[in-house]
């Protein structure tokens, strides 16, 4: 009996500290219609994850071309912690209809990042992430703590997420949504999928406590 119980509890262990993740792919060349700058592969998503953990999100970018070759390149993560506003239809020209965030997740090409999360009003607070990032050819990930992101009415499993990358060329256009190259999972999309390993490891602790569960019944029988 102390043996099933040892197992119940290994196995809930495991379900509460099990990572979710949410992975989106999409078409290449797919550039905004109002995006103004040069077309290039490093501004292309191909594709993005998002897996949690208990102490934060682990953030993946992979671009149709090489990551950190351009200046000015940069991804940005839109974050709902559950107080987010279409902020992107607010800008000039307006785009982004649907996709909510009350903070971003900004990775840069040069493997720095940066949190920016917006309170109700007053200006957004800012935290630096030097080298918080790693590049490997079309790929850049890196881990924003939920310390810096904490809730604004969801709970952190239920944050959902959109992504988009800019291209900062040129200083007269910085800021505006023209640079705006590339969107992923416009719609936002939630960390909330276990991933499949993630779920045999999960299923096999089941099947596990079912087999003991029998063997204890024989045992008594």
């Amino acid at each position: 009996m102390m043996k099933l119980r040892s197992l119940l509890v290994a196995v809930a262990m495991l379900a509460t500290a099990l990572p979710v993740q949410a992975t989106i792919a999409d078409p290449a060349g797919d550039f905004l219609p109002s995006f103004t700058g040069t077309p290039l592969g490093e501004v292309d998503i191909a594709g993005a994850a998002v897996a949690r953990r208990a102490t934060g999100w682990d953030f993946s970018v992979t671009a149709n071309g090489p990551v950190g070759v351009t200046p000015g390149v940069l991804y940005v993560w839109g974050i709902n912690r559950g107080a987010g506003t279409p902020r992107l239809s607010f800008g000039t020209p307006s785009i982004g209809a649907g996709v909510n965030f009350d903070a971003v997740f900004v990775m840069f090409g040069n493997g720095d990042a940066r949190i920016a999360a917006f309170p109700a009003a007053g200006p957004p607070a800012i935290t630096n992430l030097p080298g918080a990032l790693s590049l490997s050819g079309n790929n850049i990930s890196g881990f924003a703590p939920l310390s810096l992101l904490p809730s604004r009415g969801f709970a952190p499993e239920d944050y959902t997420f959109s992504l988009w990358s800019r291209l900062r060329a040129n200083p007269l256009l910085d800021g505006t949504n023209v640079e705006i190259a590339d969107f992923l999972g416009a719609g936002g999309f939630a960390a909330s999928v276990p991933e499949p390993q993630s779920w045999a490891l999960l299923l096999a602790g089941f099947a596990g406590v079912g087999m003991m569960a029998r063997r204890q019944r024989q045992r008594v029988a």
